[in-house]
């Protein structure tokens, strides 16, 4: 679509779908384990782009959820293109996505979330009569479904830089950690005293309100984040009392602590981001979804959970500017060796994310609870302070690795799930139930601020 960079995309959020007829605009979902369905009819010029996350719902769904789901959402989706003037008859699908997050032994065949979620699509599209005329499927990492709809042509395309030339590993190798450590900036004051008063879980809602309105540029923040998209307030907010009244304690400590350590992560849209904030965008959605299990589990205290998920990478803003020349060597990795995040850091950096974590954390004098989880969440059976925690915050990143590609390089072992879901009396059959008791909003695509 390089004739076309000048369209406007409208991205479709996951258990979505969007319907349209010819218009100068592109229809675009970033699909990880997610599965992409383009359906058009090129005579009638109407076509839509499907996002969907799971392959069938475990239980009743309501209404609003149905779209989550390949059996209950792609008949809708289908009904609503022959709404807007397709003829089934003439209905032509692409389908792409449904990656494969991590190698799978063969007793864990029903954790391949996008494989059974692809099958699904398949018989359900074979049952309406409608051809796959192209499908792009599996993999071990996310790609990028686009659906023209001046044209009517789809594209999909891996997620992340292509690979355009060799590096020497060896050339790679950090020499000295502690420098790589001492260059990065310091954790605002402000996050460190938030994060102390959440540890000590005695904290007055009065001290934090005054803790950020003191300062001015956090206190800005708190406001812009409020009336952002994400929380959908009825009524601008002007104040940080004003926010306090509209969300509460919870909501708004989380929003103060998110506030303050925005700055911290990088912008840019190398390194280990696969776009702008990516980054940051991935540990918010971390702790958003670790303070969804949080509650689900009864075993973390949410507040705890929120903030472990989102400090859980630091060591990444250490190392970003490494990965970024060291990129094509990352991205084939993962692409033809599917090899995990910190393998491969090691083997070319001499060093890994979650060491230089501990280190920043140990450095900042943060929670030893929260040290164990930067420490050990790639492999939460090691932590032996806060084992609880650290599964916690191992899952909910598995959970965005799996769903919400396109944000961050990042690949997850799935050799651990077993264990951690066992760590809280959960079963692999319970995986599905798990996920699809996280709210659908935590899923949501689209850049949130």
């Amino acid at each position: 679509m390089e004739n076309d960079q000048k369209l406007p995309v409208t991205y479709v959020d996951s258990g979505k779908y969007v319907v349209g007829s010819s218009a100068d605009r592109i229809l675009g979902a970033c699909l990880g384990s997610c599965v992409g369905v383009s359906l058009y009819d090129r005579l009638m010029q109407v076509g839509g782009l499907y996002h969907i996350l799971l392959a069938e719902p475990h239980g009743t769904v309501e209404s609003w959820r149905e779209a989550c789901y390949a059996t209950t959402g792609l008949p809708k989706f289908i009904e609503a293109l022959c709404a807007e003037g397709a003829r089934m008859q003439s209905l032509e699908a692409i389908v792409g996505g449904g990656a494969l997050i991590g190698p799978l032994s063969e007793r864990d065949f029903n954790l391949d979330i996008g494989g059974r979620t692809i099958e699904t699509v398949l018989k359900l599209l074979g049952a309406a009569g409608i051809p796959v005329v192209h499908s792009e499927t599996g993999g071990f990492f996310g790609s990028r479904m686009m659906l023209n709809l001046r044209t009517f042509s789809t594209q999909i395309e891996p997620i992340g830089l292509p690979v355009l030339e060799e590096a020497d590993s060896e050339s790679m190798a950090i020499d000295d950690v502690d420098e790589v450590i001492r260059r990065v900036k310091p954790i605002p004051q402000v996050a460190l005293k938030l994060i102390r008063m959440i540890n000590s879980k005695d904290y007055d809602i009065v001290e934090i309100t005054n803790t950020v309105t003191n300062d001015q540029v956090i206190s800005a923040r708190v406001i812009s984040l409020c009336n952002s998209a994400i929380f959908g307030l009825p009524t601008r907010v002007d104040s940080v009392q004003r926010a306090l009244v509209l969300l509460g304690e919870k909501q708004l400590l989380h929003i103060a602590l998110l506030a303050s350590v925005q700055p911290y992560f990088s912008e840019e849209n190398n390194g280990y981001s696969l776009c702008k904030g990516g980054l940051f965008h991935h540990g918010l959605r971390t702790a958003m979804i670790a303070s969804c299990l949080a509650d689900q589990f009864g075993c973390v205290e949410v507040d705890t959970a929120y903030t472990a998920g989102l400090l859980h990478d630091i060591g990444k803003t250490a190392l970003d500017q490494y990965i970024a020349q060291a990129y094509p060597l990352f991205y084939r990795d993962v692409q033809e060796k599917a090899r995990d995040m910190l393998t491969m850091e090691k083997s070319i950096l001499g060093t890994n994310h979650a060491a230089v974590g501990r280190r920043l954390a140990e450095m900042w004098s943060l929670p030893e609870a929260l040290i164990d989880c930067i420490a050990h969440h790639h492999d939460p059976q090691q932590a032996t302070v806060s084992p609880d925690l650290t599964s916690l915050v191992y899952l909910s990143d598995l959970i965005v690795s799996l769903f919400q590609t396109g944000e961050e390089l990042e690949r997850m072992d799935v050799n651990h799930l077993g264990p951690s879901l066992e760590h809280f009396g959960q079963k692999r059959s319970d995986w599905f139930n798990i996920i699809d008791n996280i709210p659908q909003g935590v899923f949501m695509h689209s850049m949130l601020f």
